[in-house]
């Protein structure tokens, strides 16, 4: 991180991604009000917004893609004990 980039909050970026959704902000309104470069709101809102994943249950993407690679890594960990076991049932 370079030396004078400012660290925000979770809870001040989602502030700022409910701001636009839901009281209509634009980014540019929002760069301004709160002296957050543009860049940095439009990345907050890729990562921050709610997906519908169900009638009753929304994910941000951020949320999402966390869930994505947690299920990799438990695939992988599934492998490696199938083979642990393979080897192990030979032996016996």
């Amino acid at each position: 991180m370079a030396k004078n980039q400012k660290s925000y909050t979770p809870e001040f970026k989602q502030q700022i991604v409910d701001l636009h959704f839901k009281a209509g902000k634009g980014i540019t309104e929002l760069s301004n009000e709160y002296g957050v470069p543009k860049g940095t709101i439009s990345a907050w809102i890729k990562n921050l917004s709610p997906v519908q994943i169900s009638e009753t249950e929304t994910i941000s993407l951020k949320e999402y893609k966390q869930l994505q690679k947690k299920m990799k890594e438990l695939e992988i960990e599934n492998e490696i004990l199938k083979k642990a076991t393979a080897i192990f049932a030979r032996n016996q």
